[in-house]
């Protein structure tokens, strides 16, 4: 019987297989609600943070792994990187999106047309024939790409030498340096400058005709597409291959999350997944109305196996408030309040009725409950505690508002953090309601704060390269949270569910690295638990 399907007294605790793991948003939140977890990322900082972290790790391209390697794997789970699939104007965003629904629907042809084939190992010849098709073709326009990548490189490169030889003949002619710049500043493929001057003439030209180039190059890989194109079809392909594989389980289990230009992807994936005996949803989720303190959409798929029933999963209901800029945060009405954490009512959940939402959490009370716990933890820590208090702060964002670079957007401490990205530490952060930056390095966020502002806990292990761009690209644990228990639990009552989320919040926020562990690799496989080898 099916995990998902069981009754039981205690929820169960699956096995879970993470594709594009990152530095542990997921994993994290997985391991306080009890499950098992192991990540495939590629990324060397992610893989070092994960290492330090405890995350059991296999560092390499998803691609050189296979489903059939994991055949103990309950639960699939991932965010694979993608381009933007913008859906405005006709870009490469746009052409990007239909190539991959094209892929998806060739996928979901097969897989319906051999639903009912007597011959599974027949059945499966002709999806896995596909597949190969669709790879091939993939890759042929990846090996396509780096070539036209190269060639771009190199105009660039004489495009940049043209440059430096018109600015040394303009300089020569008796140009000032300011003018100089404007007139190279004005270059485009559309419309070079005219000069009397042979040389310069024959030098705006060339560099006119390079423009043209550039120009053809970049429509030219605009339309063979990036190796992203290829990722975001891999879960899909693991989900298939789990699924009619003769001899194959197919997972219990499936919950993917992106940004949300990537719901249409989403919503073709769960009409697979539909096809294949899953209950699925699509869900656009609010951090903020999880308990994150920050705004940030993201768009996530949940499916569970329950073969013979139609009907979609339910939605995973908000816990707090959606924010609103310019609304106010109360503050608690007592001062032991203020030490804890407002993100769950801790009372008995079997003696009351579900509560309301709560208010949505501000920066300035998600940093001050993390700097509680570190510091009652502070022997954990080889220096000073990761998380610093501050008076009153305004945060001024590193980027533009309304398309305006100079309008830098701005949040008060008693609100959410804007979307936290791999620029965070570009952020400043100032008295409350000027532009004088606190003193002392208390001017930017540090990793274990930016963290905290993800739901990571204060003491998780920041590590390798480009730890902002981790942090940026990671899922909010507390997000994974209600998603991993609205999936995997289904069975608990509001009660029950709504106990078993405190408890794994207050889990969360106490984390503590417990071993280092090395990442693996392919030679790794033999003997490990989720392979059965």
């Amino acid at each position: 019987m099916s995990h998902v399907e069981m009754q039981h007294s205690s929820p169960a605790k699956f096995r879970i297989l993470d594709l594009f793991a990152g530095p542990g948003g997921l994993d994290v939140a997985a391991h306080v609600l009890g499950h098992e977890v192991t990540g495939i990322e590629w990324d060397a900082g992610a893989c070092a943070t994960r290492a330090k972290a405890g995350m059991d790790t296999f560092q390499g391209d998803v691609r050189r792994y296979r489903a059939a390697f994991f055949p103990h794997a309950q639960v699939l789970t991932g965010g694979p990187p993608c381009q933007t699939f913008t859906v405005a104007g006709h870009g490469a965003g746009r052409r990007a999106l239909e190539d991959v629904l094209r892929y998806i629907d060739r996928l979901h042809t097969v897989v319906r047309d051999t639903a009912d084939a007597p011959d599974p190992l027949s059945a499966w010849t002709q999806i896995f024939r596909t597949w190969r098709k669709i790879h091939e073709e993939l890759r042929r326009k990846e090996i396509e790409a780096g070539a036209v990548k190269a060639e771009k490189c190199a105009v660039e490169q004489s495009r940049t030498e043209k440059r430096k030889a018109m600015r040394k003949k303009l300089e020569e002619l008796g140009s000032s340096p300011e003018e100089t710049k404007r007139l190279l500043k004005e270059l485009k493929p559309s419309r070079t400058l005219e000069s009397q001057d042979a040389e310069l003439t024959r030098l705006l030209k060339e560099f006119g005709d390079l423009d043209g180039e550039l120009e053809k190059l970049k429509v030219r890989l605009e339309e063979l597409g990036d190796e992203r194109t290829g990722l975001v079809l891999q879960p899909l392909w693991w989900i298939i291959e789990r699924s009619r594989r003769p001899g194959a389980t197919a997972y219990e289990a499936v919950i993917l999350e992106q940004v949300p230009a990537v719901m249409r992807v989403w919503e073709e994936y769960a009409a697979v997944l539909h096809t294949l005996g899953y209950r699925t949803a699509t869900q656009f989720m609010h951090t903020e109305a999880f308990g994150v303190p920050q705004t940030r959409r993201r768009a996530v798929l949940m499916a569970r196996l329950e073969p013979g029933r139609r009907d979609p999963l339910p939605q995973v209901e908000e816990t707090h408030e959606l924010y609103h800029r310019g609304a106010s945060r109360p503050e608690p009405a007592k001062a032991d309040k203020a030490d804890t954490l407002p993100l769950e009512n801790t009372e008995n959940a079997n003696d009351r009725p579900r509560k309301k939402p709560d208010k949505w959490v501000s920066m300035e009370t998600a940093l001050r409950v993390a700097r509680k716990i570190a510091l009652e933890n502070a022997r954990h820590f080889p220096d000073e505690v990761p998380v610093r208090s501050r008076p009153p702060f305004t945060v001024v964002s590193n980027y533009g508002t309304g398309g305006v670079p100079e309008a830098r957007g701005r949040r008060d401490h008693d609100a959410p953090s804007a979307t936290i990205t791999g620029k965070v530490s570009r952020n400043r952060v100032v008295h409350k309601g000027t532009d004088e930056d606190l003193p002392g390095g208390l001017d930017r966020f540090n990793h274990a704060e930016a963290g905290v502002l993800q739901t990571f806990p204060a003491a998780y292990p920041w590590d390798g390269n480009d730890v902002p761009q981790q942090i940026g690209n990671a899922v909010p644990p507390r997000l994974a949270l209600n998603v991993l228990r609205h999936v995997l639990e289904p069975d608990l009552d509001e009660h029950e569910a709504e106990a078993r989320l405190d408890e794994s919040v207050r889990k969360l926020v106490a984390w503590q690295p417990r071993r280092t562990v090395k990442p693996l690799c392919h030679g790794d496989l033999k003997g490990h638990p989720l392979t059965g080898r």
